[in-house]
């Protein structure tokens, strides 16, 4: 094998949908003031209490041009056309158009935790109630991971390397990092990373509840009358996570590619860290989530005290908070209360797959505007009384490094950090 190029790779544009608004545009907005998105679920039906959720506003993919009526009764997929619509995005924000030099030079790599679970869901309602041949012919092109990426690139025309990282709530944050290895290496020049989830569907909602991992809203919590503070990690009343539905996606550039096509860029992949805990699957390890943070910032080449902000995975949950926390005072000692702390699932929920590309995308235009963005509906929890967590406000602040945490069932870790610009 050639030896790689040991290329710079830098953030020059990125593309979101989420709970706060169907751009990222109006998610910015509506994170820098205080929003947060959530209210009972209208995907579907649903008995479960854990039924606040988060989901796109004015998402309707008909209204694309691109989707006919008969790409509309093959793609029953919703993570298809939401993808698609998320790379154009991306591109138009980053301003690199595909031709035949960019095209063949471009990966795509679009992670996620539960892939078209929709459509095998009314593949299975057409089996059991109208027969076996009622079964879409088109069900396992709609369940194949890759499919969004490939569908994005026929839209686009884009012809580098595509698949998943499938790395459960962690995933995007993985395509990330292998995005910018391959172009680190030389594998491509471009590449668009990040996540996607559609999974407001009523099992998911159910299995979730039934695990205790999303909140049940009862007629006593304050989300009750309220479904937008229903998400308020590090609250003294925490108590499970707000599932949502989002895509994010980056796009990726060589520094000499950048500039020759005189694209902006918008921060650095300074460092990476992963690891896997090799202990429980769904609960943390904080040995190992210790260790990727600390590889992160040793692969940016950078100390503890380099770091002037930290995007928590923070979902919400009493022990994955908790943990979180731990494993952030033994990284950072006693200087951890001197970097503030952000937890953008206060305003988007938990879009799963997702969750990391959008985190990071707001982690970068808050950094390029030396801004925090907040971590709302904050109760102080006197057992974290030691950090700064930004509650309920984004405030102004300038700082050159953002770590960003993703952790993921399996017991997969993957920590960022980006460099300002």
């Amino acid at each position: 094998m050639k030896a790689p190029l040991n290329r710079r790779v830098f953030v020059v544009g990125y593309g979101a949908a989420t709970a706060l608004g169907n751009t990222f545009s109006k998610t910015w907005q509506a994170a820098a003031a205080g929003q947060a998105g959530f209210r009972r679920v209208s995907r579907c039906e649903t008995k479960s209490r854990s039924n606040v959720v988060g989901e796109i506003p004015d998402w309707d993919p008909s209204q694309f041009p691109y989707v006919t009526r008969k790409e509309a009764s093959i793609w029953e997929a919703s993570y298809v056309f939401l993808t698609m619509e998320i790379c154009r995005q991306a591109l138009a924000h980053a301003g690199l158009e595909m031709d035949s030099q960019t095209g063949p030079r471009t990966a795509c790599l679009i992670g996620s935790a539960l892939n078209g679970t929709d459509s095998y869901r009314i593949a299975m309602d057409h089996y059991v109630n109208l027969g076996p041949l009622k079964v879409s012919p088109y069900l396992l092109p709609n369940v194949c991971a890759n499919l969004p990426a490939g569908k994005a690139g026929m839209l686009l025309g884009f012809t580098g390397p595509i698949f998943s990282p499938q790395g459960a709530c962690a995933s995007a944050n993985h395509a990330i990092a292998i995005g910018s290895r391959m172009i680190r290496d030389g594998d491509c020049d471009f590449a668009l990373v990040g996540g996607v989830e559609t999974c407001l569907v009523p099992e998911i909602i159910q299995g979730f509840s039934n695990m205790l991992a999303t909140i049940k809203v009862g007629p006593k919590d304050r989300a009750y009358d309220d479904p937008s503070q229903a998400s308020r990690p590090f609250s003294l009343d925490r108590k499970g996570f707000v599932l949502s539905e989002g895509a994010g996606v980056l796009v990726l550039a060589a520094e000499e590619k950048m500039k020759t096509l005189g694209l902006q860029p918008k921060a650095e992949i300074a460092g990476i860290g992963w690891t896997s805990d090799a202990k429980h699957f769904t609960r943390p390890n904080a040995e190992t989530i210790i260790r990727a943070i600390r590889n992160a910032i040793d692969d940016a080449e950078l100390s503890p005290q380099d770091i002037g902000s930290i995007n928590a995975h923070g979902t919400s949950t009493p022990t994955g908070d908790a943990t979180e926390v731990e494993c952030l005072r033994e990284v950072f000692s006693k200087g951890i209360g001197r970097i503030p702390i952000t937890a953008n699932k206060s305003q988007l929920g938990h879009s799963l797959g997702a969750s990391a590309a959008i985190e990071a995308a707001l982690s970068i235009e808050a950094m390029s505007r030396s801004l925090l963005l907040p971590t709302v509906n904050h109760i102080p929890d006197p057992a974290f009384d030691d950090l700064d967590l930004v509650p309920n406000q984004a405030r102004k602040h300038g700082y050159e490094h953002v770590l960003s945490n993703s952790f993921g069932f399996g017991g997969t870790n993957c920590c960022i950090v980006f460099k300002g610009v």
